[in-house]
């Protein structure tokens, strides 16, 4: 497979990218960034691209890509409604309309949250416009949509975009682990599954932790 692969300069997509590169099934990764992750890799090509609402300049070289794994994105923390809508929901939506258009047989696979709910249910800002999301993915012409409502993430080891908070609940992961399964992960399972689910796809076009984590015992290298 050829991935495209965003957001690499933050802790999900930078663990993505690293299984990525070390994957025997996939023979070439893009990453589109705004600015460079800063890592060398024969199977890494890197585009560094500062406005992601115009994809004009680049657009011609992104065909050819049998999945995305799209990993960009913000927390709505102190984040109000119309400016979290537009960096999670209409910049999504515009980038993953391009890749349609450049490739209808793609694999789109986008990193949603646990706790997203259908609009009219969700109690949450951010549940809500994510849920919405979801929705509105399914709707673009690939040849199949997956979201994976990740939870509380475990980092990998080595890497270097993990928030330093994560040191901590790394110390208490097991136990965590253990009390609450259906919240709780690895981001290499995470990444392990999206990969998974681009070879042979899945039975459900979303995901929860316990998906993520039955998915990826399943890959090989």
């Amino acid at each position: 497979m050829n991935v495209i692969i965003t957001g690499v300069t933050g802790m999900v997509g930078e663990g993505v990218l690293h299984e990525c590169l070390q994957n025997g099934n996939i023979n070439k990764v893009l990453v589109v960034n705004r600015k460079s992750c800063m890592v060398q890799h024969p199977k890494l090509k890197e585009i560094i691209h500062t406005d992601f609402f115009d994809l004009t300049p680049i657009e011609n070289q992104l065909s050819g890509y049998n999945a995305c794994f799209y990993c960009l994105g913000v927390t709505s923390f102190l984040m109000k409604e119309p400016e979290y809508t537009r960096i999670t929901y209409d910049l999504t939506m515009y980038f993953a309309g391009v890749l349609s258009r450049q490739n209808p047989g793609m694999t789109f696979c986008y990193v949603s949250g646990a706790g997203t709910e259908a609009p009219e249910k969700a109690k949450f800002m951010w549940a809500r416009v994510k849920g919405k999301l979801e929705i509105d993915l399914q709707k673009l012409p690939f040849k199949s949509v997956y979201n994976f409502r990740a939870g509380f993430l475990n980092p990998t080891k080595g890497l270097k975009n993990a928030h330093p908070g994560y040191g901590l609940f790394s110390i208490f992961y097991p136990l965590f682990r253990k009390m609450f399964p259906k919240y709780v992960s690895t981001l290499q399972e995470l990444a392990q599954a999206m990969i998974m689910t681009a070879i042979s796809g899945y039975e459900k076009p979303v995901l929860e932790v316990t998906d993520i984590v039955k998915l990826s015992k399943n890959l090989t290298h």
